[in-house]
């Protein structure tokens, strides 16, 4: 099996709201609507684009006509009223289809241009697909190889998911640790020490400690070794 990632530009949606902006929108298509997840500089001017092109059904910006939120914890996850998929002409799709290629979910839209993760039992498949699109859009190939197995993209991971339902002082005691060295080999300080600059005893600290360890192993396990375990 053979693998490729193309970056492609030339008239696409999301296009010009990625461009030039540190902003990243992912996109698993339902069919009947989309899930977007957008992380980095999410503006207004994007929100405006999603919402003309596809409408927004519910949205964890959490704007008042948007009926729902979705927990979002750092970043905007979105579903749309519609599918992309017809409101785009000459769709990436197509080309897959004819070249008897596949798409990797999730489509992701960043730096003024779509990435597409692509992958084919013949390289002259991808060839083909290649040669075809560069016709009608500007291709970059970011990375191409051949593969035994495919590896899943996990969706929704983000930063506010794993420190969820931390409190101030596990959050606290968990950074403290990691930037004192506490996880190095050989520790480079002891929980001793750490709990003397929080101004606490020594179980105290442990304790705020084993906590956020457990939150965040707890976290990672569910969401990411539970997902490969049944992929």
């Amino acid at each position: 099996m053979y693998e490729a990632t193309f970056h492609i530009r030339g008239g696409l949606l999301y296009e010009e709201a990625t461009r030039n902006r540190d902003v990243s929108i992912k996109l698993w298509c339902n069919n009947h609507c989309d899930l977007l997840q957008v992380q980095g500089d999410v503006t207004d001017e994007i929100r405006d684009e999603i919402a003309k092109t596809v409408g927004i059904k519910h949205s964890s910006h959490g704007q008042p006509e948007i009926k729902e939120t979705v927990a979002g914890n750092g970043e905007e996850i979105i579903i749309t009223s519609e599918c992309l998929r017809p409101h785009t002409e000459n769709n990436i799709e197509s080309y897959l289809a004819k070249h008897d290629c596949l798409l990797l979910p999730p489509l992701r839209y960043e730096r003024g241009g779509k990435v597409v993760r692509v992958v084919t039992l013949d390289p002259e498949n991808m060839t083909r697909f290649y040669q075809d699109i560069q016709e009608s859009f500007r291709v970059e190939v970011q990375s191409k190889r051949r593969i035994d197995s495919i590896s899943q993209d996990q969706p929704i991971l983000s930063v506010g998911s794993l420190v969820a339902g931390l409190s101030k002082r596990q959050e606290e005691a968990i950074l403290l640790a990691w930037e004192a060295g506490y996880y190095e080999i050989p520790r480079e300080t002891t929980t001793k020490e750490l709990a003397g600059r929080m101004d606490i005893d020594r179980r105290t600290f442990e304790e705020h400690l084993r906590l956020a360890e457990h939150k965040f192993i707890g976290t990672l396990v569910e969401r990411v070794l539970n997902g490969r375990k049944y992929s």
